[in-house]
């Protein structure tokens, strides 16, 4: 597997939603709300890679897996952490992760922060077995209801 930055080189767009998409599916009908996700276009994809720092997972010129990373003023964001289905449970996740907090300790942010819907409890699992722990719990705009959690990592010095 081989991992690169989406640079200003990168023309596969419509792959890389593929990925995302496929992805996500499985929240369909379990959260609500929908998954931003669905709302990617492969030109919000782009602007979006090029506002933050975007790596693929590779297995030769098969996309496998995604991950946006955002800076913020006390750690670093992780966002459409995305695995091909049928790549999952293969360490792709554990290596972008990996990747992620080489990222944040180049920016000297020693936090690495998610979110995730609540309803995925399968999530919180894998994250927490990451080394991640809750930090809160959030809203959509227009939920009374909890609709995800945070959680962060403190990276090691």
């Amino acid at each position: 597997m081989n991992i690169r930055r989406i640079d200003s080189g990168f023309d596969r767009w419509d792959d890389l939603l593929a990925l995302i998409l496929s992805s996500f599916a499985y929240m369909n009908c379990r959260i609500d709300p929908p998954s931003s996700a669905i709302a990617l276009t492969p030109s919000s994809l782009a602007t979006k890679a090029q506002a933050e720092i975007a790596f693929l997972a590779l297995e030769g010129e098969m996309l496998v897996g995604c991950i946006f990373l955002r800076p913020e003023t006390d750690c670093l964001y992780i966002g459409k952490l995305a695995i091909r289905p049928d790549a999952q449970g293969q360490g792709i996740g554990r290596r972008l992760l990996e990747v992620a907090e080489e990222t944040a300790r180049s920016l000297k942010l020693s936090t690495l922060r998610l979110e995730t819907r609540i309803e995925l409890v399968e999530n919180h699992a894998t994250f927490a077995h990451w080394g991640f722990a809750k930090t809160a719990e959030n809203s959509h705009a227009g939920f009374a209801r909890t609709t995800s959690i945070e959680m962060r990592k403190m990276l090691p010095a």
